[in-house]
């Protein structure tokens, strides 16, 4: 298979931080009277903040609300995660390898703007990418198709060529209704639960694998 585009999901994916977002969110929604167990949050942690407040309080909030509450929660997030904010191990030269091999590259995450200028700033690893695509980017959040198409858009570069590194079930599956290969990175989810997805090529822990050297062959 060509590969001419690399499209890396941010949390769990390139920071191993996707814990402490559940816990952030667990204060949060059962402060709010959700009554959620740790396990249920975990599932719930995929797309927009403002898609997960309305999938747990349907009609509850305003939009301005919910961008509040998901402003709050991204600080209590960054404020627990910054001491251990790093790289997967591999990455920082997995990255240099594929920006000097002219590997296009883009980011395409759930997140808001603030937290991916929160990784991206901090490890000066902006330059690597032709494209950043945020939640403010995109109408629907994964497992909708759209943050890649738009990324593989942004590139240049045709949707079938294009591999995407996701941590998550609802990643993969963004991929896959994107036309695109899929490169499952075990931070959150172990590898029997991508099973049922036929666009997944291997799944690896970190970037140190030989499989994961072999997507900059």
């Amino acid at each position: 298979m060509k590969k001419k585009a690399l499209l890396f999901d941010l949390n769990g994916t390139m920071i191993d931080d996707m814990k402490y977002h559940i816990i952030a969110w667990h204060r949060i929604l059962n402060e709010l009277g959700a009554n959620l167990s740790m396990e249920r949050v975990k599932e719930e942690c995929y797309g927009k903040n403002d898609e997960l407040l309305e999938r747990i309080f349907p009609g509850r909030f305003t939009e301005e609300e919910k961008r509040k509450m998901s402003f709050e929660k991204e600080k209590q997030y960054q404020q627990q995660f910054r001491p251990h904010l790093r790289l997967l191990p591999g990455l920082d030269q997995f990255l240099k390898q594929a920006y000097a091999s002219k590997i296009y590259m883009a980011i395409g995450s759930a997140a808001i703007p603030y937290n991916i200028d929160f990784v991206v700033d901090y490890f000066q690893i902006r330059h690597y990418f032709g494209a950043i695509v945020s939640a403010d980017d995109v109408r629907i959040s994964k497992p909708d198709p759209e943050t890649f198409l738009i990324c593989a858009r942004k590139l240049n570069v045709d949707p079938a060529d294009c591999i995407v590194l996701e941590d998550a079930p609802k990643g993969v599956e963004a991929a896959a209704r994107a036309g695109m290969k899929a490169v499952v990175i075990t931070t959150m989810h172990e590898a029997e639960e991508f099973a049922a997805w036929t666009n997944v090529l291997f799944a690896s822990r970190d970037f140190l694998s030989p499989q994961i050297q072999e997507l900059l062959d």
